[in-house]
């Protein structure tokens, strides 16, 4: 993400996404912003030992942090946050500062760190480092769609999205409902289940076979 975001146009990052109302650059903006997220937990409180900890696919919890006003606030913060950037090529930047502080802080966290996310769930970093990669794999998707490209998505990456979602469900009744989920279909599935693709399925159709409809802005 962070070649494609440095090699942008303006031309390009004025292209709509489906993200309405978020272009290219509004969504960029976004993703990032998500991804600083993991530092500013780290600088925040650590939770008590004795508050249950949120998994990443309880982060998805559909309570406040989806609401409209929360929604609202978070449309309308990326789209003026792109809408002062200096040029087409400004996310970009800052994602790389933000990948090269946070990996060097990471590899120095110890096993078993907890923190807290600005949603107030108690979580291990490594739980909220998933969601990240949710985040940052799903709207990398939302951007290669709009740039008209091919999803720059890594395996390993995939593979952490696909447990998040499918880690629960039954493996045979999943693969009636979306044959190759597990497999060399995968993406296609991701794109099913998160509103993605053509294609629709039912909530309670997914639900029924054991996938994980997260609740996402």
């Amino acid at each position: 993400m962070e070649e494609v975001l440095l090699g942008l146009s303006e031309a390009e990052a004025v292209l709509p996404t489906r993200c309405v109302p978020w272009d290219a650059a509004a969504l960029a903006v976004h993703t990032v912003g998500s991804l600083h997220q993991v530092t500013v937990a780290l600088d925040g409180e650590v939770p008590d030992p004795g508050l249950s900890l949120v998994s990443a696919a309880g982060y998805y919890a559909p309570d406040v942090r989806f609401s409209p006003e929360v929604n609202t606030k978070r449309v309308q913060g990326a789209v003026a946050s792109a809408a002062r950037r200096s040029d087409a090529t400004e996310p970009g930047r800052v994602l790389r500062g933000v990948w090269r502080a946070l990996g060097s802080r990471l590899a120095e966290e110890p096993e078993g760190r907890t923190m807290m996310t600005r949603h107030g769930d108690p979580m291990l970093l490594t739980d909220y480092l998933v969601t990240r990669v949710v985040e940052v794999l799903l709207h990398g998707v939302d951007l290669a769609d709009a740039l008209g490209r091919e999803p720059w998505t890594s395996a390993e990456g995939l593979a952490l999205v696909r447990e998040v979602l499918f880690g629960a469900a039954d493996r045979e009744a999943l693969e009636r409902v979306l044959p190759g989920a597990l497999g060399a279909r995968s993406l296609a599935a991701v794109r099913v289940v998160t509103g993605r693709a053509p294609e629709r399925l039912e909530r309670g159709v997914l639900e029924g076979v054991g996938v994980r409809a997260l609740a996402l802005g």
